[in-house]
């Protein structure tokens, strides 16, 4: 029987790199980690993050805080980017994303993020 993971993180972005770092604290918290360039498609309640890197995935902005309210209405939705992309951060926070970090600042909460 192959069953849902009970908690997911869903990370969007083009960052190969970083997005290790990511996986290790969301799996060391016991999430499972997805990775992609928009939300899946299925069944999102098991979700309990959506984190958006804006350096990268900005585009999906307009979208997706009604979608993530829609499809899995349970997770936290945050976006981050580079400090110097004041524009990209500005855009996320008045599109309604509820928490917009930059990147230090994210990766400085990593270690905490998913206890």
């Amino acid at each position: 029987m192959n069953e849902a993971p009970s908690r997911r993180v869903i990370f969007l972005s083009g960052d190969l790199m970083f997005a290790s770092r990511v996986r290790g604290a969301a799996e060391t918290a016991g999430f499972a980690f997805e990775f992609g360039g928009s939300l899946p498609e299925g069944d999102l309640s098991s979700v309990r993050f959506v984190i958006l890197d804006l350096s990268t995935r900005s585009g999906l902005v307009p979208n997706l805080v009604t979608e993530v309210a829609q499809r899995c209405c349970e997770a936290k939705l945050m976006a981050y980017g580079p400090h110097v992309q004041i524009a990209r951060l500005k855009e996320a926070r008045e599109a309604g994303v509820p928490v917009v970090l930059t990147r230090g600042q994210f990766d400085g909460a990593l270690a905490t993020l998913f206890q």
